[in-house]
């Protein structure tokens, strides 16, 4: 078996539990919950026990039964938040890219980074290396550092330290900006409103990217508009940046960003 198949077996088979319960839609007892996971009772209540401590189920004082815990619930508001961020988004980076006439791509946060989840092509043919899947390195396309500019401090840290950027297209560390600039070019990015990237790091592509936050103010998506440099104008003022923007600006609106919370 190879090294990519190796799982964790008790992690499997403590999921049967979860996926039991989540079958039921409703809270259960130790002995029902057992048997629709096909476990023995003395087998699964150690599951529940390390599941309970680390919330993702919850047994009720008085009853005994046990249900989805904070954890979990968590878990299935931020994957509600992320497909309804990208339902929305989508018909709007359609009509973007048709308005402009380059390519338009819809990024979020994945496990191993800004990953790319829909892509927009041109009317007409341009050499991108991102497609659906791609993951974006974080400090040197227009795509990450839009991300990096906005993402809390401690995220961005910890993506870095732990080597997510170099998987990422685009990360080359011969290029890759120094610790002095990088403050730097964050800063630059939430002043416009935009990342930017100029012929790098794809010579004669130029991009632009612009965050879409949802209404706790958090990164829900990154919009990019990519294309080549002798069409594509790169002024942080120009009419391209200026839709982004402003189509940026609807998306979040719609997902309650800026809305007054009671």
């Amino acid at each position: 078996m190879g090294r990519e198949s190796r799982g964790i077996q008790s992690i499997e088979v403590g999921g049967t539990l979860l996926q039991a319960l989540a079958r039921s839609g409703e809270p259960m007892m130790l002995r029902d919950l057992a048997r629709e996971a096909g476990l023995p009772p003395a087998k699964a209540h150690p599951y529940l026990v390390s599941f309970s401590r680390i919330g993702l189920i919850e047994q009720d004082a008085t009853t005994g039964r046990y249900e989805i815990g904070p954890l979990a619930l968590e878990l299935g508001l931020i994957s509600l938040r992320r497909l309804s961020a990208v339902r929305i988004a989508t018909p709007k980076i359609a009509e973007l890219a048709g308005a402009i006439d380059h390519a338009v791509s819809l990024a979020v946060w994945g496990t191993n980074g800004p990953t790319v989840v829909r892509l927009e092509e041109p009317s007409h043919a341009v050499h991108i290396v991102m497609r659906v899947g791609s993951i974006m390195a974080l400090l040197e396309t227009a795509t990450g550092r839009a991300f990096a500019a906005f993402l809390p401090p401690k995220t961005v840290k910890a993506a870095l330290e732990s080597g997510l950027d170099h998987l990422g297209v685009g990360y080359n560390p011969k290029r890759a900006p120094k610790s002095p600039k990088v403050a730097e070019m964050l800063a630059e990015v939430r002043a416009q409103g935009l990342a930017r990237a100029i012929g790098d790091p794809l010579p004669g592509v130029n991009a632009f990217a612009a965050p879409v936050f949802d209404h706790a103010g958090h990164v829900a998506l990154v919009i990019t508009a990519m294309g080549p440099a002798g069409t594509f104008d790169a002024g942080w003022q120009s009419p391209l940046a200026t839709r982004l923007r402003a189509c940026a600006a609807e998306i979040s609106k719609q997902l309650g960003h800026g809305t007054v919370q009671p």
